[in-house]
């Protein structure tokens, strides 16, 4: 599948979030053990970045099939039925993403609106959970592509299915023979 330019920010965001966290606790770790100091800030970025993380990755994870489901019922089913299932459970969980889209755009203007600063941090309290309506809207936007693939006949699930991946991923590594145990 190709990447577009919303996929390759998305990408970026998650890696440098990741690195961006990685990177603090690391130099608060150095700096607590080493120089007896610790940043005050340190843990309430990192835990705004973490939740960039969570609400960034959720999309991603759409789009490169990485939520895990139990879909032993949908495999069940003729693939017209499992199709049919599939596009009713992909526009439930867009009406879930916009739910949440339009609770969190409100509970954001509402910290707005109070006007508060983040804790240890002197910015708006509300510019970090800006996140929360930014990620599902990117999953509202990926749970669609979902569904205009179904509906073309291009996808035939909402789910990966890991073990035949694990099973293609096999077949294709010729390198390594499966090695019997001693």
């Amino acid at each position: 599948m190709k990447t577009g330019w919303v996929g390759r920010i998305e990408e970026g965001l998650v890696a440098l979030l990741i690195s961006l966290m990685t990177l603090i606790t690391f130099m608060q770790v150095v700096a607590r053990y080493v120089f007896n100091y610790s940043f005050v800030w340190a843990l309430e970025l990192t835990t705004f970045l973490f939740g960039g993380l969570i609400f960034i990755g959720i999309s991603y994870g759409v789009r490169v099939g990485a939520h895990i489901g139990v879909d032993v019922l949908v495999k069940s089913l003729k693939p017209g039925a499992a199709r049919a299932v599939t596009v009713v459970a992909t526009v439930l969980c867009m009406v879930y993403a916009a739910i949440v889209f339009v609770g969190g755009w409100a509970y954001v203007g509402k910290i707005h609106d109070i006007g508060i600063l983040a804790q240890d941090l002197p910015i708006p309290a509300w510019a970090p959970r800006v996140v929360l309506p930014l990620g599902f809207a990117l999953l509202f936007f990926r749970f669609g592509q979902v569904l205009v693939r179904t509906l073309r006949g291009k996808q035939t699930a909402l789910l990966a299915d890991e073990a035949e991946e694990a099973l293609k991923l096999r077949a294709d590594d010729s390198g390594d023979a499966p090695r019997e145990r001693e």
